[in-house]
């Protein structure tokens, strides 16, 4: 997929992130904190711990959106500031609020220290910066997300894309260029993705289930890869209507083809002359279609409908 251009694109917040010094932090940090908190990084390049917390900072901070600001002073460069603010071992960690420090830490922490860290801010600022006209990587993942629930793959994958240029371990943007190379017919390339992200840092219940879909159509098109020629197995069944095995193979090749319609209807097929057939394969391969896809999709409302008539006839 193309990276997205032309009209609509971000624009990055370049107040966001900056670096500070003695002769700055008047106006990047105490004057600034006045519309939304500001946090305030002392580093060192000698400092080990400093170089674990700044990258995850700046990504708790990007993914809040604008709600909040970041500052890194370099202590050696700022002594004087530092003895000010009674900074005395790094890295340290200070918000500003209302040109005041409200709340800081020492040494390296998780990123759900952070989260919980950022989140605080933002409650008791009540949300100051970080309101929808504030928060576009927010209002383009929730665009984004629309243009996938109505199909549009390809408008989907660009936009996901262009906001990876701006929050490059954005996991939200990355599931979703994922799912859409997958929709695309790329599965390859969404196989590839997917094994890029971390998925232990997938807490939102939300993409855990897009997750879980995208893995079950990747799985599902390996499936099909050895299932043989669909014209072939047309031929068997239309031979011998028993022939179950070469039904399901059938429905296989289907799948492999993306017609999920053929798919469905050969395994229902399966289940209408012998439900149990090797241990309820064909029902157990409609539910895997069906957890691809989606509960709300089309496809699987009017399959699992078909599937319950079948089963309680």
């Amino acid at each position: 997929m193309e990276p997205i251009v032309g009209n609509g694109a971000m624009a990055p917040d370049t107040d966001m992130i900056k670096d500070a010094d003695i002769r700055s932090f008047g106006d990047d940090v105490i004057k600034a904190s006045r519309t939304r908190p500001v946090i305030v990084d002392f580093w060192a390049d000698w400092c080990g711990p400093c170089k674990q917390l700044m990258p995850a900072l700046e990504a708790a901070v990007k993914a809040a959106g604008g709600a909040v600001a970041l500052v890194k002073v370099n202590a050696d460069e700022n002594q004087t500031l530092c003895a000010q603010l009674q900074v005395q071992s790094l890295p340290t960690v200070l918000a500003f609020w209302q040109g005041q420090p409200v709340d800081g830490f020492q040494g390296a922490v998780p990123p759900s220290h952070l989260k919980q860290f950022i989140d605080q801010l933002v409650k008791m600022s009540g949300g100051a910066g970080g309101g929808q006209e504030e928060n576009p990587l927010a209002e383009a993942l929730a665009h984004a997300d629309e243009l996938m629930d109505a199909g549009e793959y390809m408008q989907a994958g660009q936009l996901y894309q262009r906001i990876m240029e701006y929050d490059e371990g954005n996991v939200h943007a990355l599931i979703g260029i994922a799912e859409a190379s997958l929709k695309l017919g790329q599965g390859e390339q969404a196989g590839e993705i997917l094994a890029s992200v971390d998925l232990n840092a997938v807490e939102d219940a939300k993409l855990k289930e897009r997750v879980a879909r995208i893995q079950t159509a990747l799985n599902l098109a390996a499936e099909a890869e050895g299932a043989g020629d669909a014209a072939a197995l047309e031929a068997e069944v239309d031979a011998n209507p028993q022939n179950h095995e070469a039904r399901y193979n059938l429905a296989l090749a289907y799948q492999g083809q993306g017609k999920l319609d053929k798919a469905a209807e050969a395994l229902l097929g399966i289940i209408m002359r012998e439900r149990e057939w090797n241990d309820d394969a064909a029902r157990k391969q409609l539910l895997k279609l069906f957890e691809a896809q989606g509960p709300a999709d089309p496809f699987t409302v009017k399959y699992r409908r078909r599937l319950s008539s079948v089963l309680f006839s």
